[in-house]
């Protein structure tokens, strides 16, 4: 029987694992800066911690998530998004008690799990790369997380970056925009699709996300959330607003943004690229926002809470689409070339040398001719060959070339295995 990868599912090779390390290396380092701390969290969850959050009425709960129950009888669901889990830690493990710094900061890298269509960039098994922030409402962490996502972007090389950012207000600004959404819609009633008419009732905000022809028409034409904003919320999102400008940030109002997760208040966020590979329109490449009252769903006090999360499939394979290449670490230092097979144990003594050293290095071990080890080497880019065979290990010698330059050197085999970091520098790094 021939065995496959689950549908939806990807491997990720050497060779193409090395451009997801330089990302995930790359956004480690900028979220080190801003004082984020990595967290690292199950990757299943009670399933009520999912339809808590993301609500009874969302596409993630009622059509995408993975759930079972377990020998235990208990309801398990795998995460489809990072935030739930990462507030439930918070709030199980009292992050927010006296002892640490506000706003707490974390981030999460790792796989995500939606049953939904398979697609380019889009699996059933993804990873996500986020960061939260907890107990600071200053709008001003709003603004560092979107300045944050931007700097891990221009970092990998795009351009042509922009933000869209929108308000959904605080809790009285999206009851009375509730109301007036389904004061607008339910004339229409008839005409809406299925999933809207069931929705319109329980979260009428998510009928503006719909994709269905049926639906868009009258999106198009529905209120805006921002003439519904209370004075406070109002000045809240001026105040965001006013942030971005004075960094000289690139930005948009798009009042028909919503977020499909209900836990979402105040700022919500896109980030987009304008991509050659797609065109001359933007493509969303980050989303994220505020959810002040997530914690509290939870269990936890009334803490507030901000973030974002990437999609690292869609990601790279936006960086590569671009013509952007990314620094890869498979340099090969050192290959050891063995002629005969009684160089075996020498070859093996002087590769591993050469990585006590801290060199990545590589030898031969199917006693291939001289040439096609010598092939091998060129193919991987070694920086040095070692040659020895049976006439250098009765000379107690090892044959040293520097491939950049083509130096070639005779060294003491016990020069090698004494000190090879001191034999490399001397003959590679000071050329």
């Amino acid at each position: 029987m021939r065995y496959q990868r689950p549908k939806g599912t990807a491997d990720i090779l050497p060779g193409q694992s090395s451009a997801w390390q330089y990302v995930e290396g790359q956004a480690r380092q900028i979220f080190k800066t801003y004082g984020y701390q990595e967290i690292r969290t199950p990757l299943f969850e009670s399933y009520d911690i999912f339809s808590r959050s993301a609500g009874d009425t969302s596409d993630v709960v009622t059509k995408e998530m993975y759930d079972f129950k377990d020998k235990g009888d208990r309801h398990i669901a795998l995460r489809p998004e990072g935030t739930a889990g990462v507030v439930r830690a918070f709030v199980e493990n009292k992050l927010y008690g006296p002892e640490f710094n506000k706003p707490y900061k974390v981030y999460y890298m790792g796989p995500m799990f939606r049953y939904e269509r398979p697609q380019s960039g889009r699996q059933r098994e993804f990873h996500q790369i986020g960061v939260e922030a907890f107990g600071a409402d200053n709008p001003a962490v709003d603004v560092e997380v979107i300045t944050m996502a931007l700097r891990l972007f221009k970092k990998l090389g795009l351009t042509d970056l922009r933000v869209a950012v929108n308000s959904l207000g605080d809790q009285q600004s999206r009851a009375d925009y509730r109301q007036a959404l389904i004061d607008y819609l339910k004339p229409h009633y008839d005409e809406l699709s299925e999933d809207s008419k069931e929705r319109l009732e329980k979260n009428p905000l998510r009928v503006l996300d719909s994709k269905d022809e049926r639906d868009q028409r009258f999106v198009e034409n529905a209120p805006s959330i921002l003439d519904y904003l209370t004075d406070e919320a109002k000045q809240r999102f001026d105040l965001v607003k006013e942030m971005l400008n004075s960094l000289g940030i690139d930005y948009v109002v798009d009042s028909t943004m919503v977020r499909g997760l209900d836990y979402y208040n105040h700022t919500i966020f896109e980030v987009m690229v304008k991509a050659k590979s797609l065109g001359h329109g933007y493509t969303t490449i980050c989303g994220g926002g505020r959810y002040s009252g997530l914690v509290k769903e939870l269990g936890g006090p009334d803490e507030a809470g901000v973030g974002f999360g990437i999609g690292l499939e869609r990601l790279i394979l936006l960086l590569g689409d671009e013509g952007i290449e990314l620094p890869t670490q498979n340099s090969l230092d050192v290959y050891v070339v063995g002629i005969g097979e009684e160089t075996n144990l020498a070859s093996f003594q002087l590769v591993t040398a050469a990585r006590d050293a801290g060199l990545v290095a590589e030898r031969d071990y199917l006693n291939r001719k001289p040439k096609a080890q010598f092939k091998t080497a060129a193919k991987e880019g070694a920086k040095v060959t070692l040659t020895i065979g049976k006439r250098e290990i009765e000379e107690g010698t090892v044959h040293f070339k520097v491939m950049a330059t083509g130096k070639e050197i005779s060294v003491a085999m016990q020069d090698c295995l004494a000190d090879f970091g001191k034999v490399y520098q001397e003959h590679v790094e000071e050329d």
